[in-house]
């Protein structure tokens, strides 16, 4: 690890000297490590099993090793995780990064962390049920995106099996929870029992993320060895996860709170996970830092003294550009942090190190990095709208008959069609140290992927500010809890659009389009709640034609913001 920091060095030199004598604490699991009162020290304690799980787990590899051979011989082709946050992102990272996708007979991993009717649908029609293998992952196991898509599979494999469904699913979940009564109600192929002291995003190198990634080809022993590694070598007072959240902590301090990661593109979902670690552990009391990923590059003299930069460098990948920007944006005298991996093995590495070092710059801002106060408030709108309409049937449906996208305001939640108008209001005076946050509750696709990059290149270069983009109810697990707690310098641009398709929940009176849509507005409602500035544009169901009115609506508006 390569750190270039310009006028910080030395503040970051000087206070990872000063946290140096606590790392025998940390290791002690001394929660008053973490300050606070006796209610944030309890919080502490009982979230620290992170530190040695590792080396539990590698003691565990050849059991995890036999499970994931057993379901090959049994000739499963494809795997799903159903699972949100903590629960899907580890195995999405090994499964993009590492996993054999789908070659020498071990399955393709899927992850489906969502509750869009077309992401589903999509899913679905890509797979066999009964060929596939179905982890329900949830460290509470009432998490409900997990358990109404458990429901659905289900109910598809009972379909063609019977009362042999339960072959076909796994859950991992902590002891006892509902998931552990319903795993063994349902008859489920297996049920892995994780340690409760660990928290979700902390739950990399737990079952949470290894089990998965075992079925889909990763050699978990492999992946474990460079993770011990890791926790042994950050056992030193000098080591370099130390000194990464010293410096992630005071540079945030300095107003450099904007985290932008400069990932290699072979292990590019990385900075998903990241992002969740970063933005949930740190967002909160007003505090925080905003990790910035995907973001498309821009010149080195756009950006703001609010950035920090990491660079993660795959050995052998085609990191011609990052390359070109880091240097360039060392010499315009923005701080970089370098980080190289000699292959894709060594995410087990980084995965502990980001850990531990987010563990650290909470100190340093004075935080618990260990819970996430702010989480729960979007799921309690979500079940009022979702109570509003088990009562009324009514929902905001009547958007998708607009002919065209509509933006909802915060001031009167009135519909209006002059996006341009709508959006230079919402643009309008956006400054450093500010950002800007895209929401979107629709199919990941292509072409959302290439408007939201054009959306976000365009505010980059007119307002030179950080701009992220989350897919929901993914980054409601993730990002959610930095909008509502962290600094109040987010303004929010949430995007919508109506179903073409909709999917039945067994045992439910809604289904996953509602669900998806009082999700939406729950955010919304708390996003207005915590006097965010927000507008939501719903696409209506031309998704294609919604998603390109609303970059040219965008692009006209920062022009003139």
């Amino acid at each position: 690890m390569k750190l270039t920091l310009g006028r910080y060095e030395e503040a970051v030199r000087r206070r990872a000297a000063e946290l140096a004598p606590g790392v025998e604490r940390v290791w002690r699991r001394d929660a008053s490590f973490w300050g606070g009162d006796a209610a944030r020290s309890k919080s502490v304690s009982n979230r620290l099993g992170w530190l040695d799980v590792a080396a539990h787990m590698r003691e565990r590899a050849h059991e995890i090793m036999q499970f994931a051979e057993q379901v090959r011989a049994d000739g499963f082709r494809d795997a799903v995780v159903l699972g949100m946050g903590g629960s899907s992102l580890a195995p999405e990272v090994l499964g993009q990064s590492i996993a054999d996708r789908g070659g020498d007979g071990y399955a393709l991993l899927h992850v489906l962390d969502t509750t869009d009717p077309a992401t589903i649908l999509a899913t679905t029609r890509a797979i066999d049920p009964v060929a596939t293998l179905f982890f329900v992952s949830s460290k509470s196991g009432t998490t409900i995106e997990a358990n109404a898509l458990f429901a659905y599979f289900h109910e598809l494999v009972r379909g063609a099996k019977g009362g042999r469904a339960g072959e076909n699913f796994v859950a991992i979940t902590d002891e006892g929870t509902s998931l552990q009564a319903l795993a063994k109600e349902h008859g489920f192929r297996r049920c892995f029992v994780n340690p409760s002291d660990i928290g979700g995003r902390y739950s990399a190198l737990s079952y949470f993320g290894l089990v998965p990634a075992a079925v889909a080809g990763v050699d978990v022993t492999r992946l474990l060895d460079r993770g011990v590694a890791a926790m042994e070598a950050a056992n030193a007072p000098d080591g370099e996860a130390l000194l990464l959240g010293a410096a992630l902590g005071e540079l945030a301090l300095a107003g450099r709170d904007k985290c932008t990661l400069l990932v290699s593109p072979a292990i590019a979902s990385f900075g998903l996970w990241a992002e969740q670690l970063i933005a949930e552990s740190t967002g909160k009391e007003g505090r925080g830092i905003l990790p910035v990923d995907g973001e498309p590059p821009a010149a080195p003299q756009l950006y703001g003294d609010d950035r920090a930069f990491v660079q993660l460098r795959l050995d052998g990948d085609d990191n011609a550009t990052t390359d070109v920007l880091a240097a360039e944006l060392v010499a315009e005298g923005h701080p970089v942090i370098a980080i190289d991996l000699d292959d894709a093995y060594d995410l087990g590495r980084e995965f502990f190190r980001w850990e531990f070092a987010v563990a650290i710059a909470g100190q340093v801002l004075g935080i618990n990095p260990f819970d996430e106060p702010n989480v729960q408030e979007s799921k309690d709108n979500t079940n009022r709208v979702l109570r509003e309409f088990e009562s009324s049937g009514v929902l905001d449906a009547s958007l998708d008959e607009a002919g065209g996208p509509v933006a909802i305001t915060t001031s009167d939640h009135a519909a209006s069609g002059d996006l341009r108008y709508v959006l230079s209001e919402l643009l309008t005076g956006v400054a450093v140290p500010e950002y800007v946050a895209i929401t979107a509750y629709l199919m990941q696709t292509a072409e959302a992927d290439a408007t939201f990059a054009a959306i976000r290149s365009a505010v980059v270069d007119a307002r030179g500010v950080a701009t992220t983009l989350g897919y929901g109810p993914r980054f409601l697990h993730s990002t959610g809890q930095l909008h509502k707690g962290g600094p109040p310098r987010g303004v929010f641009l949430q995007v919508t659009a109506g179903d073409v398709e909709d999917v039945a929940i067994p045992g439910k009176k809604f289904t996953f389009g509602p669900l998806k849509r009082a999700q939406a507005i729950g955010d919304f409602h708390s996003l207005v709640d915590h006097a965010r500035p927000v507008v939501r544009v719903h696409l209506g169901r031309d998704i294609d034609a919604g998603l390109v009115a609303l970059r040219d609506a965008v692009l006209a508006a920062v022009r003139v913001a």
